[in-house]
């Protein structure tokens, strides 16, 4: 099961944290892996230790430096897995970092940097397979593609300290449904999760408590029990399931449903347009009983 031999993955943010669990998972199902990561000292160190530990489990590995947001840097890194390997079959857009501010604190950069990176980060990459896997197949040839995105539960419940991370986060699933429908037809998959998990990301403040490891047992939050549904979403096993995003962590997988309608108020006074007493008089019975639904979810802890 799961067998990825002689298939092509592009992983981003490969070299910590969620990416190089995943980048280590693929290769142990056979993938030929290309790492990309900024090039930074501290996240270039990080992913040739990746690449090492890789290769030094007879796999194959190769590193591209680069700013996944930009697309000059995008496509280099396509065209290096292409000259490399001669083929991609798996995107895996996982880079991203958080700048967490409330909204009336926030400024135009702690915003604009995060949504650059999460939401423009996935678009460029996903274009760039997306592109290359439609070509190939109106060509008429075989295509194996796996398309992978990181969302957040903060898409879902909004986070206070996130006005820039939730947003870029809801957005990745838009943009992943859409290319879903999209891409089907070629036979490609396109599918989201939403990890929670221990990394740069939760490694501060009270998040850092949250997901803190335990000092005997296991360790829900450690990103390793995110990768094997990675290396599934990825395999040919997997390959009837597309439009799906999943909620992963610990030795659980929740599949969401989509969202769907609420009570439905209908004006009272026939066809025609509402007026704002009988929009309070149909309303405020059903909010004044406190039913506050977009609060339902803030126990649940966003990442």
């Amino acid at each position: 099961m799961g067998d990825l031999q002689g298939k092509v993955a592009i992983i981003t943010g490969a070299g910590r944290g969620l990416g190089r669990e995943e980048a280590l998972q693929l290769a142990s199902q056979g993938a030929r892996v290309v790492i990309s990561e900024i090039d930074l000292p501290a996240a270039r160190l990080a992913a040739e230790a990746t690449v090492d530990e890789i290769r030094g489990r007879a796999g194959e590995a190769t590193l591209v430096l680069g700013d996944c947001a930009d697309s000059g840097d995008a496509q280099r890194l396509f065209e290096t897995a292409l000259d490399t390997y001669g083929d991609v079959n798996i995107m895996i857009n996982n880079a991203g970092f958080c700048r967490d501010q409330t909204i009336f604190g926030m400024d135009d950069e702690q915003f604009d940097s995060v949504v650059r990176v999460h939401l423009r980060g996935h678009f460029v990459n996903m274009r760039n397979a997306t592109r290359y896997w439609r070509e190939r197949a109106k060509a008429g040839e075989d295509v194996y593609g796996r398309l992978i995105s990181t969302s957040s539960e903060a898409a879902i419940f909004g986070s206070a300290g996130q006005a820039n991370y939730g947003p870029a986060k809801a957005g990745i699933v838009a943009m992943a449904m859409g290319a879903a429908q999209v891409m089907i037809k070629y036979g490609v998959t396109c599918n989201v999760i939403m990890p929670r998990a221990r990394t740069d990301m939760t490694s501060s403040g009270q998040a850092a408590d949250l997901f803190a490891a335990p000092e005997q047992g296991f360790d829900a939050f450690h990103p390793q029990n995110v990768a094997p549904l990675v290396g599934y979403l990825s395999s040919p096993e997997a390959g009837h399931i597309s439009g799906e995003v999943m909620v992963v962590w610990g030795n659980q997988v929740d599949v969401l449903q989509r969202p769907s309608f609420g009570p439905r108020f209908v004006n009272p006074q026939g066809q025609q347009k509402w007026q704002v007493d009988n929009l309070h008089s149909s309303l405020a019975s059903y909010f004044d009983a406190g039913h506050k639904p977009v609060l339902d979810g803030f126990s649940v802890p966003p990442q």
